[in-house]
C-alpha cells in the first residue's frame, strides 16, 4: 500500500500511521494510537529490564603472608557471596621481596578453590599480573533455594502443651 494512502486512512479513523518494523523488506506499519504504542513499548522494556540479572562481583584482597585464621573470614563472606550468586575475585597483592615467591600466593588460591568447590567453579584460573596474581570465581550452576533446603536443618518439633 501507498504511504499517501495509508496516511489518509489513519487521518479517517483519527489514528496514527506508526511503523512497527523498520528492519523487514518492506517495513511494517500499523494503523494505531501512537501514545498507546509507546506506553505498551515501555511496558515490554520494562518486563525485560526485571527478568535480567545483574551479575555482581565481589573481591577479596590477600596477602602472601595472610595466616589461616584471617583467611578462614574471607572465605566464609566469600562463600555467602557465591551462594547470593555473586562472582568472587580473590586477589593477593605482593609487597616488596615477596613478588619473589609467587608459588606461595598460587598455593593460597588453589586453596581457597578447593574450600569452595562445593559452591563454585574457577572461572579464570589463577594469573601474576605485576604485583598482583588474580583468580576468579564464579557460583555453581544449582539454585540458592535448594541449598537453602539442604542446609537448613529441621525444625524440631513443638513442645505439647501439658493439661
Amino acid at each position: 500500500m501507498e504511504i499517501s494512502v495509508a496516511l489518509r486512512m489513519a487521518r479517517d479513523a483519527e489514528l496514527d500511521l506508526v511503523e512497527v518494523a523498520p528492519n523487514s523488506d518492506p517495513p511494517v506499519c500499523r494503523i494505531i494510537n501512537f501514545g498507546k504504542f509507546l506506553f505498551e513499548k515501555e511496558k515490554k522494556e520494562r518486563e525485560a529490564k526485571k527478568s535480567q540479572t545483574k551479575i555482581e562481583i565481589k573481591e577479596i584482597r590477600l596477602r602472601p603472608k595472610t595466616n589461616e585464621h584471617h583467611r578462614g573470614f574471607k572465605t566464609r563472606d566469600a562463600r555467602k557471596w557465591l551462594q547470593d550468586g555473586m562472582k568472587v575475585k580473590v586477589t593477593i597483592k605482593f609487597r616488596g621481596r615477596e613478588i619473589t615467591y609467587p608459588e606461595l600466593a598460587l598455593e593460597d588460591l588453589k586453596e581457597i578453590a578447593e574450600e569452595l568447590a562445593d559452591v563454585a567453579t574457577v572461572e579464570v584460573a589463577p594469573a601474576l599480573e605485576g604485583r598482583v596474581m588474580n583468580m576468579m570465581l564464579s557460583p555453581a550452576k544449582f539454585s540458592k533455594k535448594k541449598a537453602a533446603a539442604e542446609g537448613a536443618p529441621a525444625a524440631p518439633a513443638a513442645p505439647k502443651a501439658e493439661e
